[in-house]
Parts: structure tokens; sequence; C-alpha cells
């Protein structure tokens, strides 16, 4: 955050409850924080320095998981200077046939109903989705398709969920400035596959139009994936004009 000067930080599996979050050292930054935590599991957070407002824990038709039911706390909407932001956490899935990956099918066709809803009737809507998709929406966002051909985030109905919200208006505004194919934002700790740069990307930002007409760069912080006892995530940093 220091590093880069970052205003807005979507942060994703935070493995916290809204009790437990470390805020004293982020507001001494001069951020201002909201989270969604339960226990253990998922947890999404929002830290802005331009403020934060409008605060929105889960969205609308947001589906539950589990016996009994439950909801998770994976999708925060807070309002960051003019921009409605959302740290999302879309289900991994786990593996084909898995009840876990119809759940998270379901997850994000709701998220969808909702991101269109988010954009209808107003063209100078301000909208970033940002946080960890759990998809490789293209072949070239894994190191080896074959490696995947059995997988999750790389199936038909996975890449058809994310794609129906790029296409209901919403744009990639990082791959534009970080193209592949070899460009990834997540690597396993097993066998070296940073090092290796066997990777998958996962991560994205998905901007409404008026939004994407205002990000003037964006890059993966791969310096900070290489750290000491680093997430196997990097950080996808993007720069917007005014």
């Amino acid at each position: 955050m220091e590093r880069h000067e970052i205003d807005v930080l979507t942060l994703q599996e935070t493995k916290a409850r809204d009790d437990q979050w470390p805020l004293m050292g982020l507001e001494a930054m001069g951020y201002e924080v909201a989270t969604y935590g339960f226990n253990q599991w998922n947890g999404v957070a929002i830290a802005s320095r331009v403020g934060i407002s409008d605060v929105r824990r889960g969205f609308e038709g947001m589906p539950e998981y589990g016996d009994p039911r439950v909801t998770e706390a994976r999708a925060l909407g807070a309002t960051c200077a003019d921009v409605q932001v959302w740290s999302l956490y879309v289900p991994n899935g786990r593996a084909l046939g898995d009840p876990h990956l119809d759940y998270k099918l379901d997850w994000l066709a709701r998220l969808g109903v909702a991101a269109r809803d988010w954009l209808r009737g107003d063209h100078q809507a301000q909208i970033a989705l940002a946080g960890d998709w759990n998809v490789a929406p293209r072949d070239e966002d894994v190191f080896d398709m074959r490696s995947f051909a059995t997988s999750t985030h790389v199936s038909p109905p996975e890449r058809a969920a994310f794609h129906a919200i790029v296409e209901s208006g919403y744009a990639d505004v990082t791959r534009p400035f970080t193209p592949g194919p070899g460009v990834f934002t997540y690597w396993d700790y097993y066998r070296e596959r940073f090092e290796r740069n066997r990777g998958m990307r996962l991560d994205f930002v998905l901007g409404s139009p008026a939004f994407a007409e205002r990000v003037t760069a964006a890059f993966i912080d791969r310096a900070e994936r290489a750290g000491k006892g680093a997430s196997d995530h990097a950080p996808v940093i993007v720069d917007t004009e005014p």
C-alpha cells in the first residue's frame, strides 16, 4: 500500500470475523475500513483513503450454501469517492460434479443479475467489480490447459458465467495493459510453481463503461508475490484518472 500509494484496496479470503480486524494500523495510515466476515473461512474487506460510504454486505439475491444453508461472506460493496467498489470472492467450485460447483455457478449467475441492475439506466455509473473470480476465462490464463482438462476454473459453464457479466456491459480493465500468454495472478505453493511461472489468471477488475474509460494503466505486482510469507495471489493494481 505504501509502495504504490493505494487509494482503495479490496481484499478477499480474509479468514477473520469483523471484530478480529487489526484496524489501528490501517487507520493510522489514513484508511477507513469496511469488513465482512463470520469465521475462519471466506471474508472480504475494503480499505479506502478517499472515503467510504453506502457499505453493502452481500448483493441482492446472493445465494446461500451448506446444510443448513448459510450466507457466506463473499461480497462487500461500498462507495469510495465516486466509484461503487465491490470486493468479490467467488466460490471455488472444488471439483467437476461437486455441489460446490453448482453453488459457484448460481453465485455467478446471481451476481450477473445484480451487476446488470446496477448499470441499468445509468450510463455514467462508476462501478468496479474487483477480486478473486476463481475463473480462468481464456486458455492463455493457465500455464497448460492439458493439466486442467478435468478441473474447475476452466470449465465451459464457469467461463460462460464470467463472460456473461463482461457481455452485460463490463470490461476487463486489466488485460489490455497486461496481455498474455504467460501472465498470471495466482501460483500454487506446490513444486515452486511461482518460480517456474506455472500459474493461473484468476483475479480481475471488471469495470462499467464509465469507469473503464478512466483507467490509464494496470499491472500485476509479482514482486509482492515473491516476498517472504506472501499470499499465493499477486495484487492487481489499476490506475485511473481523477
